[in-house]
């Protein structure tokens, strides 16, 4: 499962931005995930307690907003939303199609809570 590795990583970036703001835990950790990303939603979710157990985001909650796939068509110019197995363009059906959303895993945000017990959306 390599979800759990990407837990991992994206908990060394969390525990990095609240050392930097002086942060005593993180509350929420917001993703924003597309389809074509290589990343499965619910395994990721499985696998972030395993992650964050120990850490300073161990009770945080994990949110993960789904991002559409996008792509611009290099015929028409238009941009429109496609399938994962069929980007094509959706105003005039061609194929000639550049993805622009629905590949990435973002950090969208983190609230976190301060030594002086404020929380601080980043």
């Amino acid at each position: 499962m390599h979800e759990l590795a990407v837990c991992q990583q994206l908990l060394l970036q969390v525990d990095q931005i609240a050392k930097e703001k002086n942060a005593r835990l993180v509350e929420s950790i917001t993703l924003r995930l597309g389809p074509l990303s290589g990343v499965e939603a619910h395994l990721l979710t499985q696998a972030f307690p395993l992650a964050a157990a120990g850490s300073i985001a161990e009770d945080a909650e994990l949110i993960i907003e789904s991002l559409p796939i996008r792509v611009r068509c290099q015929t028409c110019g238009a941009e429109t939303d496609a399938l994962p197995n069929k980007l094509v363009c959706g105003a005039c059906g061609d194929y000639h199609t550049q993805l622009i959303s629905g590949d990435e895993m973002l950090l969208a945000s983190l609230s976190l809570m301060s030594e002086n017990e404020e929380t601080e959306d980043v």
